[in-house]
């Protein structure tokens, strides 16, 4: 199988060897074609240029076939049937240790079956298809028909032995590649003939290309492996684990989750990116008043602060958010979390385990005897928790915690739903946030753009509105791989709670009654502040639309 065009070029790019301009002009030169093949003809790299990159970045050597002799036999360790399938070609031998030129760096499937083939140590080395099919010819004579590279050898899915090696680069430059890419998800999925791999960038799912089927079982078994803590064996039972692996300076964890489906275990794996934790609010996506208003919320000397939405809606990172925010030498802050996903330095973490009893209400119990000023609760769950972090809030501390509501008003009744009395919510709580993501316009390739009649009534805006207004679209280039979006941030509703609230939630007020009020201590609403990041050409209208489906205002 030929390189992916765009993953080459992309290296390319990362080299230095060429620069954006040359690859667009090369890309109208291709028409729809091989971009990498027009940037050979523009004399701009040549062949050798691109695969000594490529090896470069795959951690292999470059050879060049054109200055070596290889003895017979040497060459006559492959047949010339074997030799033609896998594209490649034994050039020398050290002790047991066996090496073999190849053109294509990724090409795992042919390391792993050579390695099982010849039953030994092989060590792969690179160089160009041209050079590669030169000596072909020379040491094994022309092609005749034979089956194409992958076809007509079996692996065994089960076996971990000699293979071992080719393996373990696979998944190696799989992680690399989700990080690379910032994915924050990574799907492996079984199906019937297939084995899907899907990065979620920017809350979207996105088809990756595949690893053999054949191989799925030797690549969930390195990733357990990995972790050190789930079994190989144990293919019957869903498992938990973590992978922890430093890409340059950067450490990240992968919080893995394995559950068994009719055609194989489906693996995801989310990226914890622990450059994330110098997030500021700015970063998140607030506007400045909503910031110093939510700033505001964050520094109050006790009470309960909320931040509400779905899952996956970013509420953890807005809450790790605050604690690098109001993380200081003379407050103690202690967190309890299920599971911890990221370690902050400087505050005291503690991990929910259930099997021996470490429950949020005991966590949280022994977490109040540590005299603590502020304390993170990962989300309320249940009536016991809710009731702990209450009366932590009434003995003046300062508590932030998270809740699944689809708006800020409706925290209220949730909490006294799942068993608070009203009078409890209303003394405790200073205010609710809910949140949702939306994605970025790439700043290198959005373009003016206007809103059509549908999207300006579905946001409720008017044509006077329109005037100093830098409306973008999405359009796609390098620097987003084509995708017209680069990251994602929130957009918010702050509900903030006067005396007039508390006494409408002492009244058991309906969520409709709490939402009108919020309205008009001039709450703005998830939509309204998406229209607002629309105005500014920050985000579309499509985006907007799609995450606030069920705003009621």
């Amino acid at each position: 199988m030929p390189l992916n065009d765009d993953y080459v070029v992309d290296i390319l790019l990362e080299s230095g060897l060429i620069n954006r301009a040359q690859v667009e002009e090369a890309r109208e030169k291709a028409g729809g074609g091989n971009v990498s093949e027009a940037l050979v003809q523009m004399a701009l790299v040549s062949h050798e240029d691109i695969s000594r990159t490529l090896a470069a970045n795959s951690g292999m050597e470059f050879v060049s076939l054109a200055q070596i002799t290889v003895p017979p036999n040497i060459t006559g360790i492959l047949t010339p049937i074997d030799a033609r399938r896998y594209q490649a070609i034994p050039i020398a031998e050290r002790d047991d240790a066996l090496t073999i030129a190849i053109a294509d760096p990724m090409a795992f499937e042919t390391f792993d079956s050579l390695s099982f083939l010849l039953k030994r140590q092989v060590e792969f080395v690179c160089t160009t298809p041209e050079q590669l099919e030169q000596a072909l010819n020379q040491y094994y004579g022309p092609a005749d028909g034979e089956t194409a590279p992958g076809e007509g050898f079996d692996l065994g899915t089960d076996d971990t032995g000699e293979g071992d090696a080719p393996i373990i680069k696979m998944v190696t430059t799989l992680l690399l590649e989700a990080y690379k890419i910032r994915a924050s998800d990574i799907h492996l999925e079984p199906l019937e003939r297939s084995f899907r791999v899907r990065f979620r960038i920017d809350g979207v799912l996105q088809e990756m290309p595949s690893p053999p089927k054949k191989l799925q079982a030797a690549i969930i078994s390195r990733l357990k492996i990995m972790t050190g803590t789930m079994s190989i064996a144990e293919k019957r039972l869903p498992q938990d684990g973590r992978i922890q692996v430093k890409i340059g300076k950067n450490s990240i964890d992968l919080r893995v989750s394995t559950i068994p489906t009719v055609h194989g275990e489906s693996v995801v794996m989310r990226i914890l990116d622990k450059s994330s934790l110098v997030l500021g609010l700015p970063d998140l996506g607030f506007l400045s008043d909503d910031q110093q208003k939510f700033e505001q919320l964050i520094t109050l000397p006790d009470g309960i602060v909320l931040v509400t939405g779905p899952t996956g809606s970013g509420k953890t990172t807005t809450l790790y958010a605050c604690l690098n925010v109001i993380n200081k030498p003379d407050r103690k802050l202690i967190t309890v979390e299920d599971p911890v996903e990221y370690q902050m330095s400087g505050i005291n973490q503690v991990q929910v385990n259930a099997e021996i009893g470490m429950t949020f209400p005991a966590a949280l119990r022994s977490m109040l005897r540590q005299a603590p000023n502020i304390i993170m609760i990962g989300e309320i769950r249940d009536a016991e928790t809710a009731s702990i972090a209450i009366n932590a809030a009434l003995t003046g501390h300062l508590v932030l915690s998270t809740l699944h509501t689809n708006d800020a008003p409706s925290a209220i009744p949730r909490l006294i739903d799942i068993g608070v009395q009203p009078f409890l919510v209303s003394s405790s709580v200073r205010a609710t946030m809910a949140q949702r993501l939306v994605r970025k316009l790439c700043p290198k390739c959005k373009a003016p753009s206007e809103l059509t009649e549908y999207e300006m009534q579905t946001l409720g805006l008017e044509a006077s509105q329109m005037s100093s207004a830098s409306i973008m679209k999405a359009v796609g280039c390098d620097a987003c791989r084509g995708r017209g979006y680069k990251g994602r941030m929130g957009i918010f509703e702050i509900f903030t709670i006067d005396d007039e609230v508390r006494h409408m939630i002492n009244n058991n007020a309906s969520t409709i009654a709490l939402r009108q009020r919020a309205r008009e201590l001039g709450m703005r609403t998830l939509r309204e502040d998406g229209v607002r990041k629309i105005l500014a050409g920050l985000t579309t209208a499509d985006e907007v639309i799609t995450s606030t489906m069920t705003d009621l205002a």
